[in-house]
Formats: C-alpha cells, sequence, structure tokens
C-alpha cells in the first residue's frame, strides 16, 4: 500500500512538473508569436514548382505575337465590344490559334514626332496645340517623348509624364529650316528601346515631305519592320496644291508607313481640324483589341511574314473596317 501512495505521488509530482512546463512553453510561443507580429516579415520566396511555372508563363509571353487591332464602322466610328471568337488570325495565309485577347485600355509608351520645317510655318501654332490635345486626353500611366526635325532631328524631351514640361517645350518651337521626316521617325523609333510599356505608338504631325535626310527612305522601311511600334500621323496637306515633290510624295509615304503598323494617316485640309484629329488617335489608341498568338511555324530564319486579321462579326453589324499590323520580322538564327 505504501508503496502504491508513494508511486502515485510521483506520478502526480511529474505531472505538475510537465504542466508546468508545457505552461511555460506556451507562454514563451506566444511571445514569440506576439514579437513576429510586431516585426514585418520579409517576402517568401516562391517554392520551386512555383518559379518552375513562372518560368514558365514567361517564356510563354515571349513567344506570343501580339497584335493590335482597331474596328470601325462605315462612318469611321469606333466598334468596341467584340469579343474574340469575332476575330480570326493568319499568319501567311495559315489561320492561327489566339490564346491571348485584350480589350482594355492599357498604359502606352508614345513618341511625338513633330515637324517644325519651313513648309510648316503657316500651321505651326494648331499644331503645338493638337499636340497637345493629344498629350492631355492620355491615360495617367502613358510616357512621351517630343523629337522635334527640320534640318535636323533632334529629342527634344526624353520620355516623361509630366504634359506641362512637354507643354512648355513645344512652346520654344520655331518652324525654319529644310524637312528631316526620315531623320525624325528613325530617332523616334530608336527612343522607343526605352520606353516601359509594352504597347508603343508614334504619332507623326507633319506635312509629309522630306528633303534633308542623312537616312533613306528604305533605312525607315527596315527599322519599321524590326519595331514593334504603331505609327499614326496627322497630314497637313495644302488642298490648292502648290507643293514640291517631296511634299506631293508625303501622303503616300505615310499612309504606306502607318498602314503596315496598323496604325492610320488623318489628312487635315484644315488646322482647325487638328485638335480634334488628335484627340480621335488618342481614343483610338484606347480602344484596340489585342490577339496574341504562338506562331504555327516555329524556324527563326528571319523573313518577313504576313498578318491577315479577318473578323466574323455578330449578325446585324453593318460592314466594319479593320486595321492592323499588316506583318513582322521572324527571329533569326
Amino acid at each position: 500500500m505504501v508503496g502504491d501512495r508513494s508511486a502515485q505521488r510521483i506520478r502526480r509530482c511529474w505531472t505538475a512538473v510537465a504542466s508546468l512546463g508545457f505552461a511555460v512553453l506556451l507562454g514563451g510561443l506566444l511571445t514569440i508569436s506576439a514579437f513576429a507580429q510586431e516585426i514585418p516579415a520579409g517576402p517568401t520566396p516562391p517554392p520551386p514548382s512555383d518559379r518552375i511555372t513562372r518560368g514558365k508563363i514567361l517564356k510563354s509571353e515571349v513567344d506570343l505575337t501580339l497584335v493590335p487591332v482597331s474596328v470601325t464602322d462605315p462612318y469611321g466610328r469606333l466598334v468596341t465590344g467584340l469579343d474574340q471568337e469575332n476575330f480570326r488570325v493568319f499568319e501567311n495565309g495559315t489561320e492561327q490559334e489566339i490564346v491571348k485577347f485584350e480589350s482594355e485600355d492599357v498604359p502606352v509608351s508614345i513618341g511625338v514626332i513633330f515637324d517644325i520645317s519651313n513648309s510648316m510655318a503657316d500651321k505651326i501654332e494648331k499644331s503645338r496645340q493638337a499636340a497637345v490635345q493629344f498629350f492631355r486626353t492620355s491615360n495617367p500611366q502613358d510616357e512621351f517623348f517630343l523629337v522635334n526635325f527640320n534640318d535636323r532631328a533632334q529629342l527634344v524631351s526624353p520620355f516623361t509624364a509630366s504634359v506641362d514640361d512637354l507643354q512648355t517645350r513645344l512652346m520654344f518651337t520655331a518652324a525654319h529650316g529644310e524637312t528631316a521626316l526620315f531623320d525624325g521617325i528613325y530617332l523616334g523609333l530608336s527612343q522607343m528601346k526605352g520606353a516601359h510599356n509594352t504597347k508603343k505608338a508614334l504619332l507623326i504631325i507633319s506635312d509629309g515631305g522630306d528633303n534633308h535626310s542623312r537616312y533613306t527612305e528604305t533605312d525607315v522601311w527596315n527599322f519599321v519592320k524590326e519595331s514593334n511600334v504603331q505609327i499614326y500621323a496627322i497630314g497637313l496637306y495644302d488642298p490648292n496644291g502648290g507643293q514640291t515633290n517631296e511634299e506631293a510624295h508625303g501622303p503616300a509615304l505615310l499612309d504606306e508607313l502607318t498602314a503596315m503598323t496598323g496604325g492610320r494617316t488623318f489628312p487635315a485640309t484644315s488646322v482647325n481640324d487638328l485638335s480634334d484629329i488628335a484627340t480621335k488617335i488618342s481614343m483610338e489608341l484606347r480602344n484596340q483589341y489585342v490577339l496574341g498568338y504562338r506562331p504555327a511555324n516555329h524556324v527563326h530564319d528571319g523573313k518577313w511574314r504576313k498578318i491577315k486579321v479577318k473578323l466574323r462579326p455578330p449578325k446585324g453589324l453593318p460592314p466594319l473596317m479593320v486595321f492592323s499590323r499588316t506583318g513582322y520580322l521572324a527571329p533569326g538564327n
């Protein structure tokens, strides 16, 4: 009996000790937990499987060919609200599977290529107003740069989000000299290499003539083909004629450049139309569809591949116009 009572006392002592130890341990854990809540934890690295998945996603994004598309009705008004199934994409005549579809307004990196040559002398003030109007209808996350050109092209402002700064710089532009349009476009495309947004566009404000560039038309064409940049233009054409040979070639040149990239040229026969046209171009950039596909042709041959976008519009709509880039250069070996 005595042995049994001793054994019971020993068990009770060990139970008490164990309970006390657990209480101390619990209290310590609570203290550590409270301390941890006061000190923000550093970022937790993703598990290996997640890092692999993210790597695959990034690689897939790089493999995508992205095609911005604008759709208008017979009156030139933008058509929004279409879905992925309303579009078909062909590369060199072969239909491609659309794996990415977006129709949201996304930030854009935009360069304005501004003609300040002598032929713009009587249009310069309205052209400034059009450029400022274009800047002010932008998305707050957009970024802009400004290139002026006359005898030579110069970067007036690198990328900035400050419309006020751009407006101030535009105020000090005076029209004089010859027209180095090709140099202006070339400099703008070069500047785009520092863009922070995936979507990129140039807006050219010019009468379209070139008579003083170091770069040739072929140089510009080749650079445009290599660049994933949409080009829009406001063409200030004299409705009464009287242009030089270079100016007479201007409309066709701007039409061809903009059409190849999926942009458009908007002719302005009156300087009073410039601000409205600038607003229209800004709205078009913000109401485009973006189609993404992985080319079925995986060969890296560096060749030009033609792109054609076709519509399957919903029933009841009038004939619609589609504007998209006409091709791209495949990667080389």
